[in-house]
């Protein structure tokens, strides 16, 4: 399957468990599923898939989404679909992130060993940090970072964000209504100034775990 963004994940996720149900659900159903305030951010992972050849065109403002044939054959809990089906001892490991690149994404997430004293009450998963660009605040070149999955942040919090659709990075957020500043925790990279609607945010950071070469 495609490399998919993990949002793009827990939608095909979601898509498949209605479809086992023998449902195909409106966009507000999904939203509401999946705890999303935003139709259009949802509007937009929805087209990506139906890019993908996960989900068939819309055919109509009213009928509901469906899966694409050989999609409807593959099961909900293989490693592609999202962090929903994973042990309750450990996350998956979707993939890699380096500030202004797009995730890197494994095509067989890994599970990870996560305590629970490192994960939030929602839906959470793994990524392993590229680069220096949050080293002031701790985070170093291949760490691993756990990640909930949000559509939104507080000011101050470090944040998975999507820019322009394309790239993917790991800073500290700051909004207002007219611009997003992302912060990098290191001098060499100035901060990214933004419109809102430049961003999409994935997830929040809650966690962190490094490995010691012996």
């Amino acid at each position: 399957m495609e490399a998919l963004t993990p949002h793009q994940r827990r939608v095909l996720e979601a898509l498949q468990r209605f479809a086992a149900e023998g449902h195909a659900p409106s966009l507000d159903e999904l939203a509401e599923t999946l705890g999303l305030r935003s139709r259009g951010s949802l509007h937009k992972h929805i087209r990506a898939l139906e890019a993908a050849g996960y989900v068939k065109p819309a055919q109509g403002r009213h009928r509901g989404i469906r899966l694409a044939d050989d999609v409807l054959d593959s099961p909900v809990d293989e490693g592609t679909t999202g962090p929903g089906s994973w042990g309750s001892g450990t996350l998956p490991l979707l993939g890699r992130i380096a500030a202004g690149q797009p995730i890197e994404a494994l095509a067989n997430p890994e599970p990870v060993e996560v305590p629970p004293a490192l994960r939030a009450r929602g839906e959470c998963y793994v990524l392993e940090v590229k680069g220096d660009s949050m080293q002031d605040a701790g985070i170093l070149d291949g760490d691993w970072v756990v990640i909930e999955s949000r559509s939104h942040a507080r000011n101050g919090e470090i944040v998975v964000t999507l820019i322009d659709g394309e790239e993917a990075t790991l800073k500290r957020i700051e909004q207002t209504p007219e611009q997003v500043l992302l912060h990098a925790a290191n001098p060499a990279y100035p901060p990214l100034t933004l419109v809102p609607e430049q961003l999409q945010i994935q997830g929040v950071l809650v966690g962190l775990m490094r490995r010691y070469s012996a």
